[in-house]
């Protein structure tokens, strides 16, 4: 994955939330390679990934293979997932999630995104409000002629008067999407 690397911007923050202590929320959106980031990550510590079980039971051996290796871990998006991203956050490792994906029923809101209502996941804003965590937004930027990658990586960015935190969230998503809407 390193040699698929060009560039890491927002690399301290990473750095500022592990030389805390903190454990590390990644939100990362369907945006540029979404799978590069926890790879990236993977390379320096340990990162929990929740994923969706795949519609056909035999695609789970090529999704464990082909996500779940080295330092990275696959937690299921259902209760026992959960546990383990809990689990991650209190040893102070990193979890990913994509927070894009629409939630089932029950586990969402409806929050505004870009002008219009979207049933947004609950989840990763509540993981992203515990003290003991950090929580940072990353893509991967797919470069021009197969050149390889950057990884951005931003702070959540303050939460608005009165605003919920699946508004926060998608308002954060927003600006990753202006940022780089090629992607």
């Amino acid at each position: 994955v390193a040699a698929l690397l060009r560039r890491i911007d927002g690399r301290q923050h990473v750095d500022a939330a592990r030389a805390a202590g903190k454990g590390i929320v990644f939100l990362t959106p369907h945006l540029g390679c979404f799978e590069i980031a926890a790879k990236i990550a993977a390379d320096e510590f340990p990162i929990t990934v929740l994923y969706r079980a795949p519609k056909f039971a035999w695609l789970q051996p090529l999704i464990e293979k082909g996500r779940g290796q080295d330092n990275v871990r696959l937690a299921r998006a259902d209760l026992s997932g959960v546990r383990e991203l809990l689990a991650a956050l209190v040893r102070k490792e990193a979890v990913g999630i994509l927070p894009d994906q629409v939630p089932g029923e029950g586990e969402g809101e409806w929050a505004e995104f870009f002008g219009r209502p979207a049933y947004t996941m609950t989840l990763a804003p509540k993981l992203a409000a515990r003290p003991a965590s950090v929580c940072l937004l990353a893509y991967g930027e797919r470069l021009p002629g197969g050149q390889g990658y950057d990884l951005h990586i931003r702070p959540l960015p303050a939460a608005g008067p009165g605003e919920s935190g699946a508004r926060r969230m998608n308002r954060a998503l927003e600006v990753l999407i202006r940022e780089c809407p090629a992607q």
